[in-house]
């Protein structure tokens, strides 16, 4: 593991973009809705209108990686990211905040895990698993460095010094290992030869079923996370559980996600993708359930956080798998890019759509219309692999 340094390089950056960039505005609702005196449904539109142009611009940056651009391109999109966080504390209006939450959207689009996991994809093809599961080893802890390291930051100087520390991380530390990683990955020999050369149109999969049966069940599935990451702090607050356990238990996340990934790592030879996958889909579903009906019992928080972060990181690493196993590997970052599309307009619904259920029901309605968002998605990737089954 230690002698692939690209892989530790991108690992390394992508904890720390994920971390500054992506996690930092549900570490801030509470902050941002005290200091601008904006409500939860417009703090959480602006993320939700990011996330949708993070998914309209996915399907260029897969078409940039295609071309041989990624390592540029997820440099650049990086540094603007940071630039685009330094820029937060100096707003004053809404549509100021909303402005820049829509730029840097569309520079997750560039810099996040699809683009990533595409590169990584387009350079080992087959071997690619390796890689995918060691940048998510270390990005699993994205979670766990910002909401104590923003919360102290805050606490001890202010909200917006917290948001220029992340800034400077970014530039000076992500964007080197991201440009460096990134283009030793580009120059590496392919191993699979479907990836060098194969004659196929860039859009004839999306006239397959079973491209958008596993679509929308990503989609399902980054909803239902996302209203959850995103809704999770006002959540344990609104069932009276103290500041410091709520960000405790926020900071458990992260762990949990790399736990997830080890035992997947541990059980690879013994359980397919796809048994991996239902398990992802049912554990989910648990841990909504314990969310739902645990109160302020600190020990069912803490279980179904186990459960929700586990299963959730192994979903980051079998979603490129399962798209690599059930598309194929020609014009592998277009088929990305359009998978991921769709799962962030599911991802950039969720902030808002959660504060939408929240103001008619409560989050008790929330949790129960996430719960039957697991189901549906569960339904949809059988649905999926049922398909390719018969197409093959």
């Amino acid at each position: 593991m230690f002698k692939d340094r690209a892989v530790i390089a991108l690992a390394i950056a992508e904890t720390l973009i994920w971390a500054a960039t992506f996690y930092v505005y549900p570490a801030m609702i509470l902050r941002w809705e005290a200091a601008f005196g904006w409500s939860r449904l417009e703090v959480t539109g602006a993320v939700t209108l990011a996330l949708f142009l993070s998914a309209a611009a996915s399907p260029f940056m897969g078409k940039l990686i295609d071309r041989g651009f990624g390592p540029m391109m997820m440099t650049v999109t990086a540094f603007a990211a940071a630039v685009l966080l330094a820029l937060i504390p100096l707003v004053t209006q809404l549509w100021q905040f909303y402005l820049v939450s829509s730029v840097m959207g569309v520079m997750w689009a560039g810099c996040l895990y699809d683009p990533c996991f595409a590169l990584v994809t387009r350079a080992r093809g087959l071997e690619a698993k390796s890689g995918i599961v060691r940048i998510t080893l270390a990005a699993g802890f994205a979670s766990t460095l910002t909401f104590p390291a923003s919360y102290f930051l805050s606490e001890n100087f202010s909200w917006q010094v917290s948001l220029w520390v992340f800034a400077a991380v970014v530039v000076f530390v992500t964007c080197p290992l991201m440009a460096w990683g990134a283009k030793k990955l580009e120059n590496e020999e392919r191993s699979d030869a479907t990836l060098k050369a194969e004659i196929a149109s860039e859009k004839a999969f999306l006239f397959l079923p079973y491209f958008w049966f596993l679509a929308f069940a990503f989609a399902c599935i980054s909803l239902l996370h996302g209203t959850t990451i995103h809704h999770f702090l006002p959540i344990l607050s609104e069932k009276q559980v103290s500041a410091d356990q709520a960000i405790l238990l926020a900071s458990l996340i992260g762990p949990m996600q790399v736990a997830g990934r080890i035992v997947m790592v541990m059980v690879e030879k013994q359980v397919s993708n796809h048994g991996v996958a239902i398990a992802c889909c049912v554990s989910i579903g648990l841990a909504i359930l314990i969310l739902a009906s645990a109160g302020s019992a600190f020990a069912l928080l803490a279980f179904s956080v186990a459960f929700f972060g586990a299963a959730y990181g192994v979903v980051s690493i079998i979603r490129p798998l399962l798209a690599r196993e059930i598309l194929g590997g020609a014009n592998f970052g277009a088929k990305t890019g359009m998978l991921a599309l769709v799962y962030l307009v599911g991802s950039g619904s969720a902030p808002f759509l959660g504060s939408l259920i929240w103001t008619q029901g409560g989050y008790d309605l929330v949790l129960a219309t996430m719960l039957g968002l697991a189901v549906i998605g569960l339904v949809l990737y059988w649905l999926a692999k049922r398909s390719v089954a018969q197409a093959s």
